[in-house]
């Protein structure tokens, strides 16, 4: 697909030039870009979106060279960046313009320490010790990093190691910006903190970012423009309200619909408001309901939340156990201090806060990989202090929240049989299990495949497979679906919400707050190593002004809930229990 230069566009308004590229990696058949054609204006903020392998990661290795000068593979067609032809110009050049952070920020740090990380880039183009030190300072304040200089890099939490990924590239101000989905694992109010230094940067120094995401609802704020891209083909471009109005669209490429909108797509659908009435925001949306519930409501206020959801019940059994639990890291202040809490049997509990926080150093408690530095953990009447990794892990199945942590197999049916091998089941067993998994995982396909060849969101489901057919009691999952797209991560959340049904407990951290709200039946906040919040989504999520301290912003339908007090008595957590108020009417 071509597409053209704006009229009065010349090259040097051109920051990222693609003519008819095309790519094979190598000893594969099928073409993983497509003869694509992308023009990109300088100081430009354009968002590609897709499916999990639909080709954003390989096109963004094209611009820097890493494809085909380091990959390998056949390509054809032509890149150019900030006027450079890519093909002619060695990777290491090519850094000075066009900063690449990549989806898995582990990959990009080298450092020790988060200075001596940041300070890579520019050590090696040999700026002046002093110079050095003041870029980074500078940016590590940027990413919301400062006075982490000396902080260890493996002490990080994943979001802390995105920010400082970010930082390794920004320090090089490099004239384009391409950034592979890089606030995936940060808190909400930390996504919205990058984006808008992004933003901000683009303004003031004219950079070009092209930015991959899964998340609707930054990218609507953000967006001068969306590409679509499908099976290495651009299939749609234009403005994000023209994307994201077009529901069917959005489902067709597996792409997230902001939930106001499919508020708005279903009043459409009845014919009661146009398609540019569709909301994109909150106060549009609160708008269109008091709009539509005054016109055809009759002033009907103060409707009661229809019944939630129907889970397994918990039973009065402790299934974790934690008494004035505090840890502390090496080289940091107490990571947790006097947690105490109590899991029951067969809940769903979600742990939030902001990176940092504890979320994970608390879990890692939960099946030994961590001890107490004082207090104590019991999983299912166990002390952990007293039991092996190895022994609680027939009871603790723990899926980390960086897949690559725990995949080690050469294919994906060996990756999932090593754990029954080793717990001792036979063949007979083993077979069973395996096909049933790779079934409601959908990851037959993959059987016999390298689980590395596969991108991130495959290889998250790989990590969850592994541990779903060993069958334990308590299920600790730590951010799910990070990597996946948007129907990646409704397969997950569904065998999730199915194991849950079947009697697992779920431990899940996320910091996807929309998940939250329709999965959790109960969310415990986190806070600077202690809790701040534990309850029931609908009454957690009401408590806006407290959960801005722990960087948690309320899902979408949570805030214009708030927005609408005056009419509803409790927190909406779906469109369904927006719609119904007024499909209960009758409508002409």
């Amino acid at each position: 697909m071509e597409i053209a230069k704006a009229d009065g566009e010349s090259a040097k308004d051109i920051a990222i030039e693609l003519t008819n590229l095309s790519y094979h990696y190598p000893n594969t058949e099928e073409a993983g870009l497509k003869n694509i054609s992308l023009s990109v204006k300088k100081g430009k903020f354009i968002v590609l979106m897709g499916k999990t392998g639909a080709g954003k990661t390989t096109l963004s290795l094209c611009l820097n060279g890493l494809i085909p000068q380091l990959l390998g593979g056949k390509l054809t067609g032509q890149v150019k960046v900030a006027g450079r032809d890519v093909s002619k110009t060695p990777v290491q050049l090519m850094s000075k313009f066009l900063g690449l952070v990549l989806q898995d920020p582990e990959t990009q740090l080298i450092g020790r320490t988060v200075e001596e990380d940041t300070a890579f880039g520019p050590r090696n183009l040999s700026v002046p010790l002093a110079e050095i030190q003041q870029k980074v300072d500078h940016t590590l304040e940027k990413v919301k990093l400062k006075g982490y200089n000396q902080r260890l890099t493996e002490e990080l939490s994943g979001g802390e190691k995105q920010r400082l990924a970010i930082a390794g590239v920004l320090v090089m101000e490099p004239q384009v910006l391409v950034l592979d989905e890089p606030t995936s694992e940060l808190d909400p109010i930390g996504r919205a903190e990058i984006l808008a230094t992004l933003d901000d940067l683009r303004k003031k120094k004219d950079l070009t970012i092209l930015l991959l995401e899964h998340s609707s609802e930054d990218v609507i704020q953000t967006a001068d423009e969306v590409v679509v891209i499908s099976g290495g083909e651009i299939i749609w471009r234009g403005e994000p309200a023209q994307l994201f109005r077009n529901i069917p669209l959005l489902q067709q490429h597996g792409l997230r619909p902001l939930p106001v909108s499919l508020i708005g797509w279903r009043f459409y659908e009845k014919g009661w408001i146009p398609l540019d009435n569709i909301p994109l925001d909150i106060p549009s949306a609160e708008r269109l309901i008091r709009t539509m519930l005054f016109k055809y409501g009759q002033g009907r206020k103060n409707f009661n939340v229809s019944q939630d959801r129907k889970y397994f019940s918990a039973s009065e059994e402790k299934a974790v156990q934690v008494n004035n639990l505090s840890y502390q890291y090496n080289s940091d202040q107490p990571a947790l201090s006097g947690i105490n809490l109590t899991i029951t049997a067969g809940e769903f509990v979600a742990l939030i806060g902001q990176n940092g926080a504890g979320k994970t150093t608390l879990a890692r408690h939960l099946n030994g990989l961590l001890q107490p530095t004082s207090g104590d953990v019991f999983v299912q009447g166990m002390n952990t202090k007293e039991y092996d990794t190895s022994d609680l892990s027939k009871t603790v199945g723990y899926v980390f929240q960086n897949p690559d942590h725990q995949i080690f197999s050469a294919t994906v049916e060996k990756e999932l049989a090593y754990g029954l091998k080793n717990a001792g089941f036979k063949d007979v067993e083993i077979k069973d299990r395996l096909n049933q998994v790779l079934k409601d995982t959908g990851l037959e396909q993959y059987r016999q495949v390298h689980p590395f060849t596969l991108g991130k969101g495959e290889r998250q489901m790989i990590a969850v497979a592994s541990i779903l057919v060993l069958k334990p009691q308590i299920l600790i999952i730590d951010e799910p679906t990070t990597g996946a797209d948007w129907s990646g991560v409704q397969a997950i959340m569904t065998l999730i919400q199915q194991l849950h049904l079947s009697g697992t407990t779920i431990i899940m951290i996320s910091h996807d707050m929309e998940l939250v709200a329709r999965y959790a039946q109960r969310v415990v906040v986190l806070h600077e190593g202690g809790i701040l919040l534990d309850g029931h989504p609908r009454e957690v999520f009401a408590k806006e002004k407290v959960l801005f301290e722990a960087a948690i912003v309320p899902p979408q339908l949570c805030r214009l809930s708030l927005r609408l007090r005056d009419i509803f008595q409790e927190i909406r957590l779906e469109p369904e229990e927006f719609t119904a108020l007024l499909e209960s009417e009758e409508i002409p």
